[in-house]
């Protein structure tokens, strides 16, 4: 018998899929047994996977670690394990930039099994009762926040992501060198702007994650729009919370240019310690196949990283359309850095724009302490 463990993450998206498909796996190969652990969200985000990759032969992880993977060894480059026409399918088949976000320096050191980035979150019955259409800009949201409807995820990490993504709404090219985050002028006025949002949405969301975020939505009637939230597809099936969440597209700051969002969903890595790296690599490919992402990985509650899952009629009628309405925010989405070290930046960069829209201050003095962090974690030769 070959046993290997996983490692993934703690939700309904995350733990049952795995657990599901290393069952069918065993039932198809009897001599081999899939073991799978979970970790919080949290965790997943910021936990260094060189620690996990001595414990665990099979990894979900998210793609910027595929930097440290390159530089460090203990991540298995996974086109040199599975068939080149199947790697041409999961690229050609993307959502998004989802598979190429798990390439670095010319290795694949991930699968993309989940394919996510942030959303618009929305209960229809209780816009219609407010009367209000689902705004299309900025200033459409922060007029519905001042009728106290709007709500969005704001814990640290959250908040990072979200200056990222005002930034793009308004046309600001970010990273663009070693020194750079993005233009003084564009990063203060995203600040300014994220202010703005956080000054209408109550302050109980500055303890809340994406997941507790779409739990309030769906159990209260308190809050009827979310302009970002990680989109999970839970949200939208009938009967998995008590009131159903719809998911769309993202406002952009002029109606008619939607923004881009920051990339998220999870990849599924194989430990360079894995003792069985074949068997490990032969599961993976089961897990990524298209025939298992609209299938068995969906029906688990997994929310697929192929593209044919998302166009997939019987999905879509599934979630409440959910991965049709959402796919054009998932094809504009941009990918962080993935350089060694970029975790360490966004570990810390959260929190001085968390204290910044808590308590308030000077957003150029925010964006010096960004850039310094940022800095101070890229040396000048990487990509």
């Amino acid at each position: 018998m070959i046993t290997l463990k996983g490692m993934t993450w703690n939700h309904s998206r995350g733990y049952p899929p795995m657990v599901a498909t290393a069952q069918r796996y065993h039932e198809l190969h009897p001599d081999v047994e899939i073991v799978w652990d979970k970790r919080s969200l949290q965790e997943f985000a910021d936990k260094p996977i060189a620690d996990l990759a001595e414990a665990y032969d099979l990894l979900v992880i998210d793609h910027p670690w595929a930097g440290f993977a390159a530089a460090s060894g203990v991540l298995l480059p996974l086109e040199k394990y599975l068939p080149e026409e199947y790697m041409a399918d999961q690229a050609a088949n993307s959502v998004g930039p989802s598979h190429e976000s798990y390439a670095f320096q010319g290795s694949q050191w991930a699968l993309a099994i989940d394919a996510a980035t942030p959303v618009s979150a929305y209960r229809p019955d209780l816009l219609e009762r407010a009367g209000v259409p689902l705004p299309q800009t900025f200033d459409e949201v922060i007029a519905l926040g001042k009728r106290g409807l709007v709500c969005c995820p704001s814990i640290p990490l959250d908040v990072y992501g979200n200056f990222l993504n005002l930034c793009v709404a308004a046309g600001a090219t970010i990273f663009p060198d070693a020194e750079t985050i993005v233009e003084r002028e564009a990063g203060i006025t995203a600040l300014e702007r994220l202010k703005q949002l956080a000054d209408v949405v109550p302050p109980q969301f500055f303890d809340l994650n994406p997941i507790r975020t779409l739990e309030v939505m769906s159990t209260t009637d308190d809050f009827a729009y979310c302009p970002y939230t990680y989109g999970y597809s839970n949200y939208s099936r009938p009967g998995f919370a008590e009131k159903l969440v719809k998911f769309g597209d993202v406002i952009g700051i002029e109606k008619g240019r939607p923004g881009s969002t920051m990339l998220g969903g999870t990849g599924l890595a194989i430990s360079a310690r894995c003792a069985a790296p074949e068997v490990a690599a032969d599961y993976a490919r089961f897990v990524a196949a298209p025939e298992t992402q609209r299938g068995l990985f969906f029906q688990a509650g997994g929310q697929p990283g192929h593209r044919g899952a998302w166009l997939d009629d019987a999905v879509n009628a599934a979630s409440s359309n959910f991965f049709r309405d959402t796919l054009p925010t998932l094809d504009r989405a941009f990918i962080r850095p993935r350089y060694a070290g970029y975790l360490d930046f966004q570990d810390r960069a959260g929190d001085p724009i968390h204290a910044y829209l808590r308590e308030g201050g000077n957003p150029a003095a925010v964006l010096d302490t960004l850039t310094e962090l940022y800095r101070s974690t890229r040396p000048a030769t990487t990509a």
